[in-house]
């Protein structure tokens, strides 16, 4: 039977097998539901909140906030999420950018460097190594050859250096 449902269909046996078992499920449970199950035997449950509600709202309000009009409490969301922040950025240090042409590339220490936009201290200690085995700078375009410095990062900070 399968078999010629599935030639007629033009789909596989096991396809077929699993429509017959979805289809024969659904109507069974249809026909048990419509002639089985009485409104009566129907489980319904409702449930009543007001006794609950009553003894939170008898509670007190605490809150400083005025209520719109349907009694519900208007809250700033950003300020009760930056009240939860315990950091103090008050000491944080913030990175100065230098002035233009202001840096000599070949006399240039470990915290100038990093004071170069994307230039962090294992990049810093690189170029200074750089410089350190190859000899002075001749060319800006010499950073290039340093790992971690790229066209972008190097036309970000070409502005700031210069070579004596």
């Amino acid at each position: 039977m399968f078999k010629k449902l599935s030639v007629l269909f033009g789909l596989t046996e096991t396809e077929i097998k699993v429509l017959f078992f979805l289809i024969s499920t659904f109507l069974l449970g249809f026909a048990y539901k419509t002639f089985f199950l009485n409104e009566d035997k129907q489980l319904k449950v409702s449930y009543d909140y007001s006794h609950q509600d009553s003894l939170f709202f008898s509670a007190g309000n605490n809150f400083d906030e005025p209520e719109d009009n349907q009694g519900l409490i208007s809250v700033d969301y950003k300020r009760e999420v930056l009240d939860f922040n315990e950091s103090k950025f008050a000491g944080e240090i913030t990175k100065v950018t230098p002035a233009e042409k202001s840096i000599n590339l070949n006399s240039a220490d470990i915290n100038q460097l990093t004071l170069l936009p994307g230039i962090g201290s294992k990049t810093a200690e690189r170029i200074i190594e750089y410089r350190n085995k190859k000899g002075k700078f001749n060319s800006l375009n010499e950073l290039l050859d340093i790992k971690g410095i790229g066209e972008a990062k190097f036309h970000n900070i070409v502005r700031y250096l210069y070579i004596d």
